[in-house]
């Protein structure tokens, strides 16, 4: 008899079992409604600095002034974080050959252990030492991205971000793991942390308090692009998914309407889920100027690495285009980069510049100055890669009327113009420092002027005239 209940017993517990299952995995795909930042129409802006006209966002696109496509390439650096990082400086040198090299942006950590170090209490001095990058870096006309950076929670852990104050006491930080990625992840301290300020308002009160302290600096500069609201979010140690529905994107909706009460004339940027290549759960936001800012490290820190085929890359890339879609936002992806010493690494930048340019996003290079092989310039500023920086200086169009069209290959650039093409000129980036002044031969009498100082060609197309130009090395 009792035999006979055990054998009763074991499919009403598969079927409980089932149920949980079933339960569980419905409530990780329950979709959530969409959301709205409320945040005030832009007023009559200041006058743009020269070069750097106003950006916002219009049908998905990121735009200037002129209502020109905008396409913003350029780097990360890491100049303005805790010593923990051992952050190079930033100098001149760095701004000219940005310059001199075509590119026109640099997403600029900052640190919110910095800015409030003691809660409450913001830090003049800090911002001071941000407003003197950008000034620097808006000199030779780069638009800066300013990026509130995380990096294993908090220097209080060896990382960046949060300040010792916005951690929790007695629990032990314990990093273990395979690779530094996942051993900040396996933080007992880390963990509870990030779950305190994703499941309370206490700490994200701060820290967009902080956020609207920087913005009150920046809201009449044109030089600055936006405002990347947080570095790499994760849903770890909370559940995925969910934590995008319930948390992130929520979050992202009140970081919104809290810094566009100070400033509602600049980007917003949006990361994705830093959960690997895991697609990230969208909830569309209405709101102005919004940015989805993905980082894109496929085949790079998580296995498997990249073998040379590009379709791994390419599929997650699309996939995050989808995601911008979703938002809906221009996408911009605001970190990638490789090791340069590992294997098929110039192919792997290649197929990601490719990827980027059929999605018609810009990016950011994980970064310009600083140890190791992932760098352009040696923290010391004693040596260049001029061989990654050949890589990634590709010409392009970095402000585009409506026809214009554009495609690049060994250093030519052909733009393509369509009779219905708008009245505003194009701009064209062309690396002086790395491909010397450039070729142009065109089939319809355009109109062009090069200024090797900006490393920009601006190229006019008759009305109603189609046309090809073709950009070559001198």
């Amino acid at each position: 008899m009792a035999r006979e209940v055990e054998r009763g017993g074991a499919p009403r517990l598969r079927l409980l079992a089932l149920l949980v299952v079933i339960a569980v995995v419905t409530w990780l795909v329950l979709p959530v409604p969409a959301l709205t930042a409320v945040i005030p129409a832009a007023g009559s802006r200041p006058a743009a600095q020269p070069g750097l006209p106003w950006l916002s966002t219009a049908d998905s696109r990121m735009v200037d002034q002129s209502g020109r496509s905008v396409l913003l390439h350029g780097f990360d650096d890491d100049a303005l974080l805790e010593q923990t990082l051992d952050p190079a400086p930033l100098d001149s040198t760095d701004a000219s050959l940005m310059e001199e090299s075509g590119f026109d942006v640099v997403r600029l950590p900052i640190a919110w252990s910095l800015l409030e170090p003691e809660r409450g209490h913001f830090s003049t001095a800090y911002l001071d030492r941000i407003v003197s990058a950008v000034a620097l870096l808006n000199a030779h006309h780069l638009y800066v991205v300013l990026d509130m950076h995380f990096l294993g929670w908090s220097p209080a852990y060896g990382g960046s971000g949060a300040p010792a104050w916005a951690t929790l006491p007695l629990v032990p930080d314990i990093q273990w793991g395979p690779m530094p990625s996942l051993t900040r992840l396996l933080s007992p301290a880390i963990n509870a942390s990030t779950a305190y300020f994703w499941l309370s308002s206490d700490w994200q009160t701060q820290y967009l308090r902080t956020w609207q302290f920087v913005a009150a600096r920046f809201r009449d500069d044109s030089g600055v692009a936006g405002y990347d609201i947080i570095n790499e979010p994760h849903a770890f140690p909370l559940p995925p998914l969910r934590f995008d529905k319930d948390d992130l994107f929520p979050f992202y909706a009140r970081a919104i309407t809290a810094i566009g009460h100070v400033d509602p004339d600049h980007l917003f940027l949006l990361d994705n889920d830093a959960l690997g290549d895991l697609p990230t759960s969208v909830v569309p936001i209405s709101a102005p100027d919004l940015v989805y800012a993905p980082h894109v490290y496929t085949g790079v820190l998580f296995p498997p690495s990249f073998t040379g085929d590009p379709q791994s890359l390419d599929t997650h890339v699309g996939e995050l285009a989808r995601e911008a879609s979703q938002v809906p936002a221009a996408m911009w992806v605001g970190e990638f980069g490789i090791n340069t010493d590992a294997p098929h690494s110039s192919q792997w930048i290649a197929d990601a510049l490719d990827a980027f340019a059929a999605h018609d996003s810009g990016w950011a290079w994980w970064q310009w100055r600083a140890t190791g092989t992932w760098s352009v310039r040696s923290p010391d500023g004693s040596s260049l890669n001029t061989t990654l920086l050949r890589e990634l200086a590709q010409p392009y169009l970095a402000a585009a009327p409506a026809g214009y069209a554009a495609d690049q290959a060994d250093g030519r650039l052909r733009v393509t113009v369509a009779a219905g093409h708008g009245p505003a000129a194009a701009e064209v980036a062309w690396s002086d420092y790395t491909l010397g002044s450039p070729q142009v031969s065109d089939s319809c009498g355009a109109q062009w002027s090069w200024d090797p100082s900006s490393s920009r060609l601006s190229l006019a197309v008759p009305a109603g005239v189609a046309c090809q130009v073709e950009l070559t090395r001198g």
